[in-house]
């Protein structure tokens, strides 16, 4: 797969979705960010401001999300805005990769978790980066499975998503520079 034929899509707020826009620039990897209005975003590149209208189509209820989630999401609206940008990164993209920190329960701490559990449901192939473990994990229809240390994932479809923690540390940073490395320098 040639970087010119693929495009990263992600919201492109500091941390880990800044690291993925820096690594696509740096591939040649065409990138799209979804945001709103007075959202604060890293990357300027490809920014996609998404109006009332499509935010209402990423729309999800709280509620669901909070039950799903195994904790509490708060009524308030910037929190719902954030989830339906998340809603478009992950429709967007055929393959989704996340950095974060995977749960007891399954899922990934944060807001980033819901964008993890969307393609859970969604059937899209799914790998988190945990940083406290130091390593990549697929999902696997029902678990967590470890990738091999040596062999991380591989980007295999021309659109796919990048999104994570805010808090990247450098482990973090260095795993999503190695998926682009191995991924598109060939």
């Amino acid at each position: 797969m040639k970087a010119d034929d693929c495009i990263l899509f992600s919201g492109g707020a500091a941390g880990a979705e800044a690291e993925f826009g820096r690594c696509a620039e740096r591939a040649g990897v065409e990138e799209v960010n979804f945001t709103l209005d007075g959202h604060n975003h890293e990357r300027t590149r490809g920014v996609r401001v998404l109006n009332h209208e499509e935010l209402l189509s990423g729309d999800v209820s709280l509620e669901y999300v909070s039950k799903l989630m195994n904790r509490r999401y708060s009524q308030g609206v910037a929190i719902r805005k954030v989830l339906q940008t998340l809603w478009y990164q992950i429709n967007a993209g055929q393959e989704i990769y996340v950095v974060g920190t995977i749960l007891p329960d399954a899922t990934v701490r944060g807001g980033t978790g819901w964008g993890a559990e969307f393609a859970k449901l969604c059937n899209k192939p799914l790998y988190v980066f945990d940083q406290e473990k130091d390593r990549w994990l697929k999902w696997s229809a029902r678990e967590w499975q470890t990738l091999p240390t040596a062999n991380g994932p591989l980007i295999a479809h021309p659109h796919f998503t990048g999104t994570g923690t805010r808090s990247l540390q450098p482990n973090g940073r260095r795993a999503i520079e190695e998926l682009f490395d191995r991924s598109f320098s060939r």
